[in-house]
C-alpha cells in the first residue's frame, strides 16, 4: 500500500502518479486532499469547474462536479485512467481511496510527497467550493 500525502502537490502530477501505480496493482491512499494545489489563473480555475458544475444535461443524467476535495481529487485519478468503466481501469480505480485529512490509521505509514516549488499563480482544491 503506498500512501501518498498530497500538501502541496499539483493536482495532476498526483493524478498521473496514483493512476500509474494503481495500474502496477498497487493499493493507493491519498492523504490530505483538501491541501493539493491546482496550477494557473484563479478566475479561470473557478470558471472551469462552475461551467462543469451547470453542464448535466436535458435530464439530470449527466455529469456531475463533487464539492468535496477528497471526490474532486479522485475524479482527476479517474481521468487519468483507462477506461474507468471495464476491465483493468475498474479493477485500479476501485483500489484508489482519498482522504480529505490524515486519517489516525495512516499517521505512523511512510508518506510519498510529491510537492515542488509552489507555482506563482495557484490555488488549493478546499478554496473552489466555499
Amino acid at each position: 500500500m503506498r500512501v501518498i500525502d498530497g500538501k502541496n502537490t499539483v493536482l495532476g502530477r498526483l493524478a498521473s502518479y496514483a493512476a500509474k501505480e494503481a495500474l502496477k496493482g498497487e493499493d493507493i491512499v491519498v492523504v490530505n486532499c483538501d491541501e493539493v494545489i491546482i496550477t494557473g489563473n484563479r478566475k479561470d480555475i473557478l470558471e472551469e469547474f462552475f461551467a462543469r458544475r451547470r453542464r448535466v444535461g436535458s435530464s439530470q443524467k449527466g455529469l456531475k462536479y463533487s464539492r468535496s476535495s477528497e471526490r474532486i481529487v479522485k475524479r482527476a485519478i479517474r481521468g487519468m485512467l483507462p477506461n474507468h468503466r471495464r476491465g483493468i481501469g475498474k479493477a485500479a480505480f476501485k483500489r484508489i481511496k482519498c482522504y480529505s485529512g490524515l486519517p489516525e490509521k495512516f499517521e505512523n505509514s511512510e508518506k510519498i510527497s510529491l510537492s515542488s516549488k509552489p507555482k506563482i499563480k495557484f490555488m488549493k482544491v478546499s478554496e473552489i467550493f466555499k
